[in-house]
């Protein structure tokens, strides 16, 4: 799943193709995209729009309008935003929707499960949605131990849990809360009101170190198609961060389980302990595999 870096890379390449641009014609073929809303009043309101700017909210793209109307992108599991719809082939099924531009350009909504979302929301509907769902942003001065100690006091979920809570780390997903574990040496099982303030210190240090190296290495673990082609940031399938101190720490499965999110694709076996794997001089994969990956990096599996 794109997390806040590769969705940060991912506005970063499209910002100077987007901005100061008009949507001359949007296409939406997927319903599932827009609802519960039809996907051709939604396409039809988007005509005529002009882009003032491109930002992000957590793993949210949000597309302002001059107009003041915004469009929230989230894309999930598979979303892939594609600059040149005409490297699409015509029959591809995995096209969802296209927006040709003023200039001739396109852009290609691409997501294979199905799981991304667009909304259109009217002026002055942007910040209260977004308030309601998504926290501070983790590289921002608003995430601080402080403010995050009252919260977390009242919770026994498992820290994993916390990590992945959009209200209180935007934008962290299941690859860099494994990360910030790694960083913080916390457990990702233990009760979230047992970490001490010492602790809960080196947590929010570990999460901004994990997604500060997001950027700087241009690539995850078990990519998806989702980064913009031709720019900044392309993501290679199977490359792996590596950290320079082994060995790895791998607790593979455990966060996911722990945070009810489930396990990775036939694999039943749950995972409950922290495996050492000298052999393995890569980052600790905190359970992260992709499917095609189970079985190949250890991790008691």
């Amino acid at each position: 799943m794109p997390e806040l870096p590769e969705v940060e890379t991912i506005r970063t390449g499209l910002e100077p193709q987007l901005v100061g641009r008009t949507f001359a014609r949007v296409e939406i073929d997927d319903p599932r995209l827009t609802r519960p809303h039809d996907p051709r009043e939604v396409a039809a309101e988007l005509e005529g729009e002009t882009v003032e700017a491109l930002g992000r909210r957590g793993k949210y793209l949000v597309v302002r309008f001059v107009s003041g109307r915004a469009l929230l992108i989230h894309l999930r599991m598979t979303g892939g935003l594609l600059l040149g719809a005409s490297r699409l082939p015509a029959d591809d099924p995995y096209r969802r929707a296209v927006v040709r531009l003023d200039n001739g350009s396109d852009v290609a909504y691409r997501d294979v499960r199905r799981f991304g979302t667009w909304l259109l929301l009217e002026p002055g509907e942007l910040d209260p949605y977004l308030e309601a769902r998504v926290g501070a942003e983790p590289l921002g001065r608003g995430l601080t131990a402080r403010r995050l100690a009252e919260p977390i006091a009242r919770r026994r979920a498992p820290l994993k849990a916390i990590v992945l809570d959009q209200r209180l780390f935007a934008g962290v997903g299941n690859i860099y809360a494994d990360e910030a574990l790694w960083w913080a040496r916390l457990h990702p099982l233990r009760p979230a009101n047992e970490v001490s303030p010492d602790e809960l210190a080196e947590l929010v240090r570990g999460v901004r170190r994990a997604l500060r190296l997001g950027p700087e290495k241009r690539h995850v673990p078990c990519a998806r198609p989702h980064t913009v082609a031709q720019l900044p940031g392309r993501v290679e399938a199977d490359e792996l961060h590596g950290h320079p101190d082994p060995p790895a720490q791998l607790a593979t499965d455990v966060g996911r389980d722990a945070a009810g999110l489930g396990r990775h694709g036939g694999d039943e076996k749950k995972v409950s302990v922290i495996d050492t794997h000298p052999e393995l001089p890569g980052r600790g994969q905190l359970g992260s595999h992709c499917r095609s990956d189970v079985g190949r990096h250890g991790g008691g599996r």
